[in-house]
C-alpha cells in the first residue's frame, strides 16, 4: 500500500530547467497528451513535459510544493488543467510549456485526486471526501458543490461514450451523469471496496478495478456486475484500453494483468517493471509509457498469439 499512502503526501519543492534524457526517479501519479506532447506529473509539485515520446523530459516550474495528482487537456491540446494536494489547480494555455496557479482561494485541506477537461472552458476536478469543483470559464472561476450523499473520496473521473461521465470512489462508489457532469445518478456498487478506475469499453461494457487485485464487469451499463479473475491480490491503480482492443490494469507490486478479449478474462504478465504503477498511456508506436515510484517507463507488451 505504499504507492497509496504516497498519494496523500505533500513534499517539498521541486524545480529545474535542464531537459532529462530520462525522468528524473521522482513519483509520478498521472500523464496527459498535448498534441504531440506529453505532460507527467507527481509529487512535490513535479511537472514534467516530453516532446520525444517519454525519451526525454523536461522540467516544468510550478512554484508549488503540494504533490500533483492528475492532468487533462482539452481538445485543442492547448488548454490543460492540473490538480493536486493544498488545493492546488494549475492551468495552461500554451500546451504545458507553461503553468500559473488557478483558484488560489481554494482551502488548503483540500486534495485534488483527478481532473477531467470536457471542452477549453468546461473542467470537472474531483478528490477527498467527496470534493466536486467545476468550472466553466476556463479556471477563472470554479462552484464546489455536493453530487454525493457521502463523504466518500473520489478517485477517478472519466468520459464515456455518447458524452457520458463516469466517476469512481471509496466504497465502491461509481456515479454517472449524461449532462456533462450537471446532475449524477449512482450505479449498482460491484462491491463494498474501493474503485481507483473504470473504463467504458462501449455503451454498455464497463470494467471497474481497484483494491485487491479485484476488477468487476458490467455487459448492462453497470447495472449488474461479475467479477474477474486477475491473477493479483495488488492494488489496481490504473487501466487502460488500448487501440488494438487490448485491456491492461496495473497498479502496486509491479502487477499487470493483460485481456485481449473485451475484458472478459485477464491473464497476470510477466514484466519488468520498476517500481509500482499509477498510470498507463499508450504511445504512437502502440508501446506503453508507465508512470509510477520510478519515474517514466516504457514497456511493450508480448505480441498477440
Amino acid at each position: 500500500m505504499r504507492l497509496v499512502h504516497r498519494l496523500f503526501l505533500a513534499l517539498c519543492a521541486f524545480s529545474a530547467t535542464r531537459t532529462f534524457a530520462a525522468a528524473p526517479q521522482t513519483l509520478l501519479l498521472a500523464g496527459a497528451f498535448a498534441g504531440n506532447a506529453i505532460v507527467a506529473v507527481g509529487e512535490r509539485g513535479t511537472l514534467l513535459r516530453s516532446t520525444s515520446e517519454g525519451r526525454e523530459w523536461q522540467p516544468i516550474s510550478t512554484n508549488v510544493s503540494a504533490t500533483l495528482t492528475a492532468v487533462t487537456f482539452a481538445p485543442d491540446h492547448q488548454h490543460g488543467w492540473a490538480v493536486g494536494h493544498e488545493g492546488v489547480i494549475l492551468g495552461t494555455t500554451d500546451g504545458g510549456s507553461t503553468w500559473k496557479r488557478l483558484a488560489a482561494d481554494n482551502p488548503a485541506e483540500d486534495s485534488f485526486l483527478d481532473v477531467l477537461a470536457l471542452d477549453a472552458t468546461h473542467v470537472i476536478a474531483v478528490g477527498a471526501y467527496g470534493l466536486f469543483a467545476e468550472t466553466r470559464d476556463g479556471g477563472a472561476t470554479w462552484e464546489h458543490r455536493r453530487v454525493s450523499e457521502s463523504d466518500t473520496h473520489f478517485n477517478r473521473l472519466v468520459a464515456g461514450p455518447g458524452g457520458s461521465l463516469l466517476l469512481a470512489g471509496e466504497s465502491g462508489t461509481l456515479l454517472r451523469s449524461t449532462d456533462r457532469g450537471a446532475t449524477w445518478q449512482p450505479l449498482t456498487a460491484p462491491s463494498a471496496g474501493s474503485l481507483y478506475g473504470v473504463l467504458a469499453l462501449d455503451e454498455h461494457t464497463l470494467v471497474a478495478h481497484g483494491l485487491r487485485g479485484r476488477a468487476f464487469r458490467s455487459e448492462d451499463a453497470g447495472i449488474t456486475w461479475h467479477e474477474l479473475t486477475t491473477g493479483s491480490t495488488a492494488l489496481l491503480a490504473a487501466g487502460i484500453s488500448l487501440r488494438d482492443g487490448a485491456i491492461v490494469l496495473a497498479g502496486s507490486s509491479r502487477t499487470v494483468a493483460l485481456s485481449r478479449d473485451g475484458a472478459r478474462s485477464f491473464q497476470p504478465i510477466e514484466v519488468s517493471l520498476p517500481g509500482a504503477v499509477a498510470a498507463v498511456l499508450e504511445l504512437p508506436d502502440r508501446s506503453l509509457l508507465v508512470l509510477g515510484e520510478a519515474g517514466a517507463t516504457t514497456l511493450r507488451l508480448p505480441p498477440s498469439p
